[in-house]
């Protein structure tokens, strides 16, 4: 957990700028921005908690700023505060329209500035566990089925060189049967930490039910061999991996079938059969390794 929440102030004067970091610095990390499309590629790389954004900027403005942050999944739930001088009634309601969620006119009053973003931080935060526990597995914490296709559709949609990866615990009823099912929990937890660790920041990794798990890996810069080399990766890790039942100790592994998105008249559904596809493969030809359809 960050020691402190980070707020981007979008201005383009640096006096307001200065003005923000001196009132909010000591207790919060303060990135700045001098113009919006500055902001949206800091936004790229930070985790911004809250955004402090003026409207009247040149070049693009600040509810257009706005408009682009509430498109992207990434970015949708960032609550957005403008400030500005304009405290018009059209202005106002503008900004509420494009996704503002309250503004701060300047000149700042500093007791305000400092009540208001306290405030939306602390609900942010709130909502923010509210959608956390929405959208992960209860059980592994990475994403549950539901998400996991809401994300993935977005992806799918873009123009990227996109691969499924399928996986399913070996002979994981066995592990049930004989052990019980909260050692069966035991061996998921360690099945998905271990790959979570090993996935992209960028792929989606989901449980689709039970012991079944799949991997969206964006991966512009590889090759299906190169993806393979990096499923075969988490596959060697899984093997490697034991947990202890009383005083015996249990190895599980794992079996992975990818697939890659066609360029024409594919579909999410069509791709994830495929992988699925491979993974049956390499069930039947022995578990414990990778198979690619095409």
């Amino acid at each position: 957990m960050k020691d402190k929440l980070t707020i981007l102030a979008v201005d383009d004067e640096k006096i307001n700028l200065n003005i923000l970091i001196e009132l909010l610095g000591n207790d919060y990390e303060v990135s700045v921005a001098l113009n919006g499309e500055k902001a949206l590629k800091l936004i790229e790389k930070k985790d911004i908690d809250l955004i402090l954004l003026d409207i009247m900027m040149p070049g693009m403005d600040g509810y257009e700023v706005c408009q682009i942050l509430k498109s992207k999944s990434k970015t949708k739930d960032i609550p957005i505060l403008f400030i500005t001088a304009k405290t018009d009634d059209e202005s106002i309601v503008k900004g509420f329209e494009v996704g503002g969620i309250d503004y701060i006119s300047k000149p700042f009053r500093p007791i305000e500035l400092q009540a208001r973003v306290k405030t939306h931080l602390k609900l942010g935060q709130t909502l923010k566990s509210l959608d956390y526990m929405a959208t992960r597995d209860y059980m592994t914490g990475i994403y549950n089925r539901r998400s996991f296709f809401d994300l993935g559709k977005e992806l799918f949609e873009s123009d990227k060189n996109l691969f499924a990866v399928m996986i399913d615990i070996d002979k994981f009823k066995n592990v049930n049967d004989t052990y019980g099912h909260p050692f069966g929990d035991v061996v998921i937890k360690s099945v998905t930490n271990t790959i979570s660790k090993l996935v992209d920041e960028k792929a989606i990794f989901g449980r689709l039910g039970g012991e079944e798990f799949c991997i969206l890996y964006e991966a512009d810069s590889l090759d299906c061999a190169g993806v393979k080399v990096k499923v075969e990766e988490i596959r060697k890790a899984i093997e490697d991996l034991e947990e202890k039942y009383e005083e015996t100790i249990v190895k599980f592994t794992i079996s992975n079938g990818i697939s890659k998105k066609h360029d024409n008249n594919d579909t999410l559904d069509e791709l994830l059969k495929r992988s699925d596809e491979a993974l049956y493969e390499a069930k039947d030809t022995g578990r414990n390794r990778v198979c690619f359809r095409d």
